[in-house]
């Protein structure tokens, strides 16, 4: 399962330093995950304040 990063998002950009995979970048509203390169660390996850990053199904 790959993570997903839900409207909660408050753009902060924690999660981006913690991931490995290099996988999350700012998109136009909030931060976006980019499934092909995420490898479900769940670190993002763990860091947000807001829990936004989440896994998708």
């Amino acid at each position: 399962m790959v993570y997903k990063i839900s409207d909660e998002c408050i753009s902060c950009g924690v999660c981006v330093e913690e991931c490995p995979a290099e996988a999350i970048s700012e998109g136009a509203d909030k931060y976006e995950i980019d499934p092909e390169k995420c490898t479900s660390c769940g670190n993002c996850s763990e860091i947000c304040p807001v829990g936004a990053p989440q896994e998708e199904e």
